[in-house]
């Protein structure tokens, strides 16, 4: 049923035919092989390599992407079920405002569908602009190097004709990693923003309250029912983020920790590097790093933002031309919404915009010191 959900289609897609959801069969082995293969020759070589500074930071970006690559492939198949039941629910939740045949509803279904569309497609064209920035790293070095660096046990990678084979399968797994690495980023923001569209759509129900039962003129019984039905509506919200939270909050954690050490590494190598295509992809790189992480950030803030706004919306009311029971739900509808429901990280802090800021202000302060220190 999911088929006709733009906002996550193309990303179940994708994981789909890489049997990372839903299907089962050899691709999903493939992938998660070659990668695990490819994860173990970057460690072997990290682990011996006598190369300099830049090509230490560059070949630890490219560890950490890979390492972050095969964890969210592990984490789909372990929480298969779960990530399932999860679409499920928004498909569900998706039909029934559909079917409402409300005009502000659909627009805004609408709109999600046009941006979590282009939000997809974008984010695969510039994964597929750094793996190309990937590729051509070795053709802007005067000497023989590999776009990962990786060895194998017993094997001199650097000749002929293992050098070229190998640079083969990097070019050949790159945009394999690239569609099971993207998809999962994009299909969780997609279940964020659909948690935006419910809060809003609760906001809507909440404010036709006030026109649809104005003072004087209504039916305490539907009213009443009304009213539970929001209540519902706004705890089912919690439970969908609350699903969330369960399968990505650790990840979340990780990442932050993992790409803030790396932006401030990748910072300190724009002054290090000698060349202007070294400097340009490089620059590729941080720019990858900002938008997977500003996309979370700027969708699990809004959605913090609309769940505070369901306060607002339940004030609309006229709650206080309500009988007293109807005011206490209203109350307390009021009182869980400026508590809002939160994407969290590592089940410690919401995600938001501050959050956001406070990673660029940390890492700039650590790259000034590396600077002062070596540079």
């Amino acid at each position: 049923m999911f088929e006709d959900i733009q906002l996550i289609y193309m990303n179940i897609k994708i994981l789909r035919f890489w049997a990372l959801l839903y299907d089962k069969n050899i691709r999903r082995y493939v992938c998660i092989g070659l990668a695990s293969f490819h994860i173990f020759t970057q460690m072997v070589y990290m682990m011996s390599t006598n190369e300099g500074l830049i090509g230490i930071i560059r070949n630890s970006y490219m560890l950490v992407l890979w390492i972050n690559t095969v964890l969210r492939a592990y984490l789909l198949l372990a929480d298969h079920d779960r990530y399932v039941a999860l679409i499920q629910n928004l498909t569900e939740a998706y039909y029934d405002l559909l079917n409402l045949n409300d005009s502000y509803i659909s627009k805004i279904l609408a709109e999600v569908n046009r941006v979590g569309r282009l939000m997809a497609r974008g984010n695969l064209f510039f994964g597929m602009l750094t793996s190309m920035g990937f590729g051509l790293y070795p053709l802007s070095s005067s000497e023989r190097v590999l776009p990962f660096g990786s060895r194998i046990p017993g094997l001199n990678e650097y000749e002929s004709p293992y050098y070229e084979m190998w640079y083969v399968f990097q070019m050949l797994i790159t945009p394999m990693g690239c569609c099971m690495y993207i998809p999962y980023t994009s299909l969780i923001v997609g279940l964020i923003m659909f948690g935006i569209v419910r809060c809003k759509a609760l906001q809507h129900r909440l404010r036709q309250v006030a026109i649809i039962h104005p003072y004087g003129d209504r039916d305490a019984r539907q009213l009443q029912e009304e009213i539970i039905a929001c209540i519902r509506y706004q705890q089912s919200i919690i439970e969908y983020m609350d699903h969330i939270n369960e399968l990505t909050t650790m990840m979340f954690l990780f990442e932050l920790m993992a790409f803030s050490a790396l932006l401030c590494a990748l910072l300190f190598m724009l002054i290090i590097v000698s060349g202007t295509s070294q400097l340009i992809i490089v620059c590729m790189y941080i720019n990858m790093i900002l938008a997977q992480i500003l996309a979370l950030y700027w969708y699990a803030n809004e959605l913090r933002e609309q769940n505070l706004a369901v306060a607002s919306a339940a004030y609309e009311t006229e709650w206080f031309t309500f009988d007293i029971p109807m005011r206490k739900n209203i109350l307390f509808m009021m009182m869980r919404a400026q508590r809002p429901a939160s994407i969290l990280l590592g089940n410690i802090r919401p995600i938001t915009l501050e959050l956001f800021q406070n990673l660029l202000n940390t890492t700039y302060t650590f790259f000034t010191v590396l600077k002062r220190v070596y540079g």
